[in-house]
């Protein structure tokens, strides 16, 4: 069975097995991503804030700690969507349950659009650009990371499950459909290139004023040898746009 978009989260296993893993001490979500989403994002404080794909809820907890005087997010997991309202309850929170392309984006109401890891799930992402763009206030920003494309690139599939220190980057100008194997489960992922993301952000109108590849820090790495695995290819790409 191929699991597409955030269907894989509502298989129980699966998402034990996710939650156990995303939770490490040096999951490269948080020790690499996310501190260049935050910089990116600068300060929240005053902001409607829209989190695409928020998961269990902890990033949008971040925001209204900082300041954000509302957080809204999509999430098509339900067992996400349970969480993330445990955790934001009695927060100036909503969080609706929905894919992103069945939802209604209503008009020039964020100031902020957030998505993290999510857009590699979606086959097409140019009327999700196209609908932020709608959704966002005038000089609003979208702020994003995807998984980096050249480890969507290679139709060849791994267990990712093992430890890896070596990386096949393959097909990379073929964009499409990728299945890969991920905790014992065939996940859906659609590889694009920097450019086609490039392409399909300034189509929508954005203007891109900034991105990342989200290159390790020494100091958020216990030892030598995790550091320079993380340094040898990139992981995340990150953009920062504006309306």
């Amino acid at each position: 069975m191929e699991y597409k978009g955030s269907a894989a989260y509502d298989n129980d296993t699966f998402y034990t097995s996710y939650m156990a893993r995303r939770h490490r001490k040096e999951s490269p979500n948080n020790v690499m991503e996310y501190p260049v989403l935050r910089q990116f994002i600068g300060d929240v404080k005053g902001m409607k804030i829209l989190d695409l794909g928020c998961g269990e809820g902890l990033f949008g907890l971040d925001l209204l700690e900082a300041g954000c005087t509302r957080y809204e997010a999509v999430e098509g997991s339900r067992n996400m969507v349970n969480i993330a309202r445990d955790q934001l309850a009695e927060r100036e929170a909503a969080i609706h349950h929905s894919v992103l392309e069945e939802w209604n984006f209503p008009q020039q109401a964020f100031d902020l659009i957030t998505s993290r890891l999510v857009f590699h799930y979606l086959q097409d992402l140019s009327p999700i650009f196209d609908n932020i763009y709608q959704a966002l206030h005038p000089n609003g920003r979208l702020i994003f990371s995807v998984q980096h494309p050249v480890l969507t690139a290679s139709r060849n599939r791994n267990s990712g499950n093992e430890k890896r220190s070596s990386w096949n980057v393959d097909n990379y100008f073929e964009s499409g459909e990728r299945v890969e194997q991920w905790m014992n489960k065939d996940v859906v992922k659609y590889h694009r290139t920097i450019e086609e993301y490039f392409h399909l952000l300034t189509r929508a109108g954005f203007h891109i004023k900034n991105i990342s590849e989200c290159p390790p820090e020494r100091v958020n790495f216990s030892t030598e040898e995790e550091f320079a695995r993380r340094e040898r290819i990139p992981l995340f790409l990150l953009f920062s746009c504006e309306k």
